[in-house]
């Protein structure tokens, strides 16, 4: 009986491994192929970036250049922040406390967009210092126990402190049915869909969320409580990420601490890969953006650096964000306005990590070094902090414009952009969308590589590895007819060649048929356990990876769909013939983009693609869409634009 199981499970894994094997071109594992590009590629701008910072700490002045030039990085890359409004602020409730008092405020960041927060107001006569407490990623975010207890401690020594709740937590989820209930399971989904809708219209969930925090700010003063001249920010885990924005683009804050999130932007995405929506804006790497750059923007105001030896956090990259800190800090003459403490504990702000922080504080707003204890504190449960009355601003507010709405308004308002793009000198479209996709068109040398054949259908298929230099080693099939070549078939899935192999039909007369795996598909597919599927996307850590150093997933395909047809032109038995390119999923509209740049390109047949980007924004549920960012692309074009430009190729979309 064994032994027949045994054969069985024999015959199982060879059909298996023959199913598999046939049209196999690569003879290495290129499951990890474009991380490993795309990881080179980051660590290549972070090299440049490491010159630049050991240069900048030959002198004070080129200390004070480099820091100049990153809060400019710093605000290009948050680029376009909706228009703040009339704050419309509401008191909604007081709970009054031991000491102190607990106010429920709503506020709009832009117009219809509400906030909901708590204001910790400790009893005193005159105006006190005040803390912007940015939350994480807890569902209750502002209930959360650890963040009541960092307020009420701030509150109880002499601090007010304004709890906000971020974008997609607490009242605030975006995206709910009409009865409120939220359609994602969690903040850290709702944040990577909005992010998504977001880059493509050159915004991103973490300005969102900056915005928010600002205005918060510009509450804030308002407060007769508060002293305008000592604000400090400070946050943990989502919220230590919101206070290095914050640190780096508001100059009204005066102290900083960020807790269980600064760590090393390179090292991170090396290994783990992108963390959820909130925290990545595309071009990061690009502008050669580490994590500590965003507090050496606000150099030399003190900061204090909250860390757990054990948690998930790279603590490596947070000793190594430190020690810029320190150099850059040092350089300034300051060197005693930047700490860190480290607690052998895991993520999050804990009671040591609480007392270290309102230590600190008041070190710089009162001139009071003293070790701060923290007594017994008594939370209160969630519902009691509520500022909306329904518990969601999406029930409270018949005309509230979440994210969602916001983007599709934003695309709308696009239109008139992109009918004047349409109106621009062809030469000059070309360029910019060129620079959107940063699409490398000079020519470079090729070298295909047969590696072995297989018969399909009665064709023979040569096996290839198609290289070019700086680009990602390219596997393919092809087959030629008996005949004389009249048409060149070319086929692509966002599954890879295997999908469809079997299923399509090569038996047209005179045609030659190519098979392609273009990076990320097939053979160069990212394994799934890579990609946690909260994020909604199978390529989401290479996708986030690709936007991070400026080269969008769609730009790197219609490059290799661009090399593909350098081959075809290359080679005497193919050029120069008609050819047709037929793709199964949305790799089309990496078609599409090499279509506009190759007019060789005669017809394309997209089946089961995308046919507007506004499809993603009025459908932000629909998984696997990350890989077709291109940030900013909805300012220029959207996909039936980009038809339109191309005269020389047929589009025909197919179900």
């Amino acid at each position: 009986m064994l032994k027949r199981i045994l054969v069985f499970l024999f015959v199982f894994w060879c059909a298996n491994t023959f199913a598999q094997k046939p049209y196999k071109v690569l003879d290495w594992k290129g499951d990890v192929s474009l991380n490993t590009y795309l990881v080179q590629q980051m660590r290549r701008q972070y090299e440049e970036r490491a010159v630049n910072f050991s240069e900048s700490l030959n002198s004070k002045a080129q200390t004070v250049a480099y820091i100049k030039s990153v809060r400019q990085k710093v605000k290009a890359l948050f680029g376009k922040m909706p228009q703040k409004t009339a704050l419309n602020a509401q008191v909604t409730g007081v709970i009054e406390q031991d000491g102190y008092k607990i106010e429920k405020i709503i506020y709009q960041s832009f117009p219809n967009h509400h906030v909901t927060a708590n204001l910790y107001l400790p009893q005193a006569a005159n105006k006190l210092p005040a803390v912007l407490l940015f939350c994480g990623h807890e569902d209750i975010s502002k209930a959360t126990e650890s963040y009541q207890k960092t307020a009420i401690l701030l509150a109880k020594n002499g601090f007010v402190a304004f709890v906000i709740d971020p974008i997609s937590q607490s009242e605030r989820v975006q995206l709910t049915n009409k009865d409120g209930k939220a359609l994602t399971r969690g903040s850290t989904t709702e944040h990577t869909l909005l992010n998504l809708s977001s880059n493509l219209l050159g915004t991103s969930v973490a300005a969102y969320e900056l915005l928010d925090n600002q205005v918060g700010l510009d509450y804030l003063l308002t407060r007769k409580e508060v002293d305008s001249l000592n604000i400090a920010c400070m946050g943990n885990s989502g919220g230590g990420m919101q206070t290095i924005y914050f640190a780096a683009i508001d100059d009204r804050v005066k102290a900083i601490i960020p807790c269980s999130y600064l760590a090393s932007r390179e090292n991170t995405l090396a290994t783990t890969g992108a963390a959820d929506g909130c925290a990545q804006v595309p071009n990061e790497g690009a502008f050669h953006l580490e994590m500590s750059d965003y507090l050496i923007a606000a150099a030399p105001k003190p900061i204090l650096v909250l860390a757990g030896r054990y948690d998930f956090i790279d603590y490596n990259g947070t000793l190594q964000s430190v020690k810029d800190l320190k150099k850059i800090y040092a350089s300034l003459g300051h060197p005693e306005k930047i700490s860190l403490f480290t607690f052998d504990d895991g993520h999050g702000i804990s009671k040591p990590k609480r007392e270290k922080a309102v230590q600190w504080l008041r070190k710089w707003f009162y001139k009071d070094d003293k070790i701060v204890k923290e007594p017994p504190l008594e939370t209160l449960p969630n519902t009691d902090l509520f500022a909306t009355s329904t518990q969601g601003v999406n029930l409270s507010f018949s005309d509230e414009v979440t994210v969602h709405k916001r983007n599709e308004a934003l695309f709308e308002q696009y239109a008139e952009s992109r009918k004047a793009f349409g109106k621009l000198d062809p030469v000059q479209r070309k360029k910019a969308i060129q620079s959107l996709l940063n699409l490398n068109l000079s020519s470079q040398e090729l070298h295909a590589e047969k590696v072995g054949e297989v018969l399909v259908k009665g064709l023979h298929f040569d096996k290839l590895i198609i290289r070019k230099n700086g680009q990602i080693p390219l596997p393919i099939l092809v087959a030629y007819p008996k005949n004389k070549i009249k048409k060149i078939a070319i086929w692509l899935s966002d599954e890879g060649k295997n999908t469809l192999m079997d299923s399509v039909d090569i038996s047209e007369e005179g045609t030659a048929y190519i098979f392609a795996d273009l990076s990320g598909t097939g053979e160069t597919m990212d394994k799934p356990e890579m990609n946690d599927p909260k994020y909604f996307s199978k390529d989401y850590r290479n996708a986030m990876l690709a936007l991070h150093i400026g080269k969008p997933l769609i730009g790197l395909r219609a490059e290799e769909i661009i090399t593909l047809l350098d081959y075809v032109s290359s080679h005497k038995k193919l050029s120069p013939v008609k050819i047709e390119i037929n793709s199964k999923g949305n790799i089309g509209i990496a078609a599409l983009h090499a279509a506009f740049f190759r007019p060789e390109i005669s017809k394309l047949q997209l089946h089961q693609c995308l046919e507007t980007y506004q499809q993603i924004l009025k459908q932000p549920l629909v998984k696997d869409r990350y890989g077709l960012v291109i940030n900013n692309v909805l300012e220029y074009y959207d996909i039936p634009d980009l038809i339109g430009f191309m005269k020389h190729t047929q589009v025909l979309f197919h179900k």
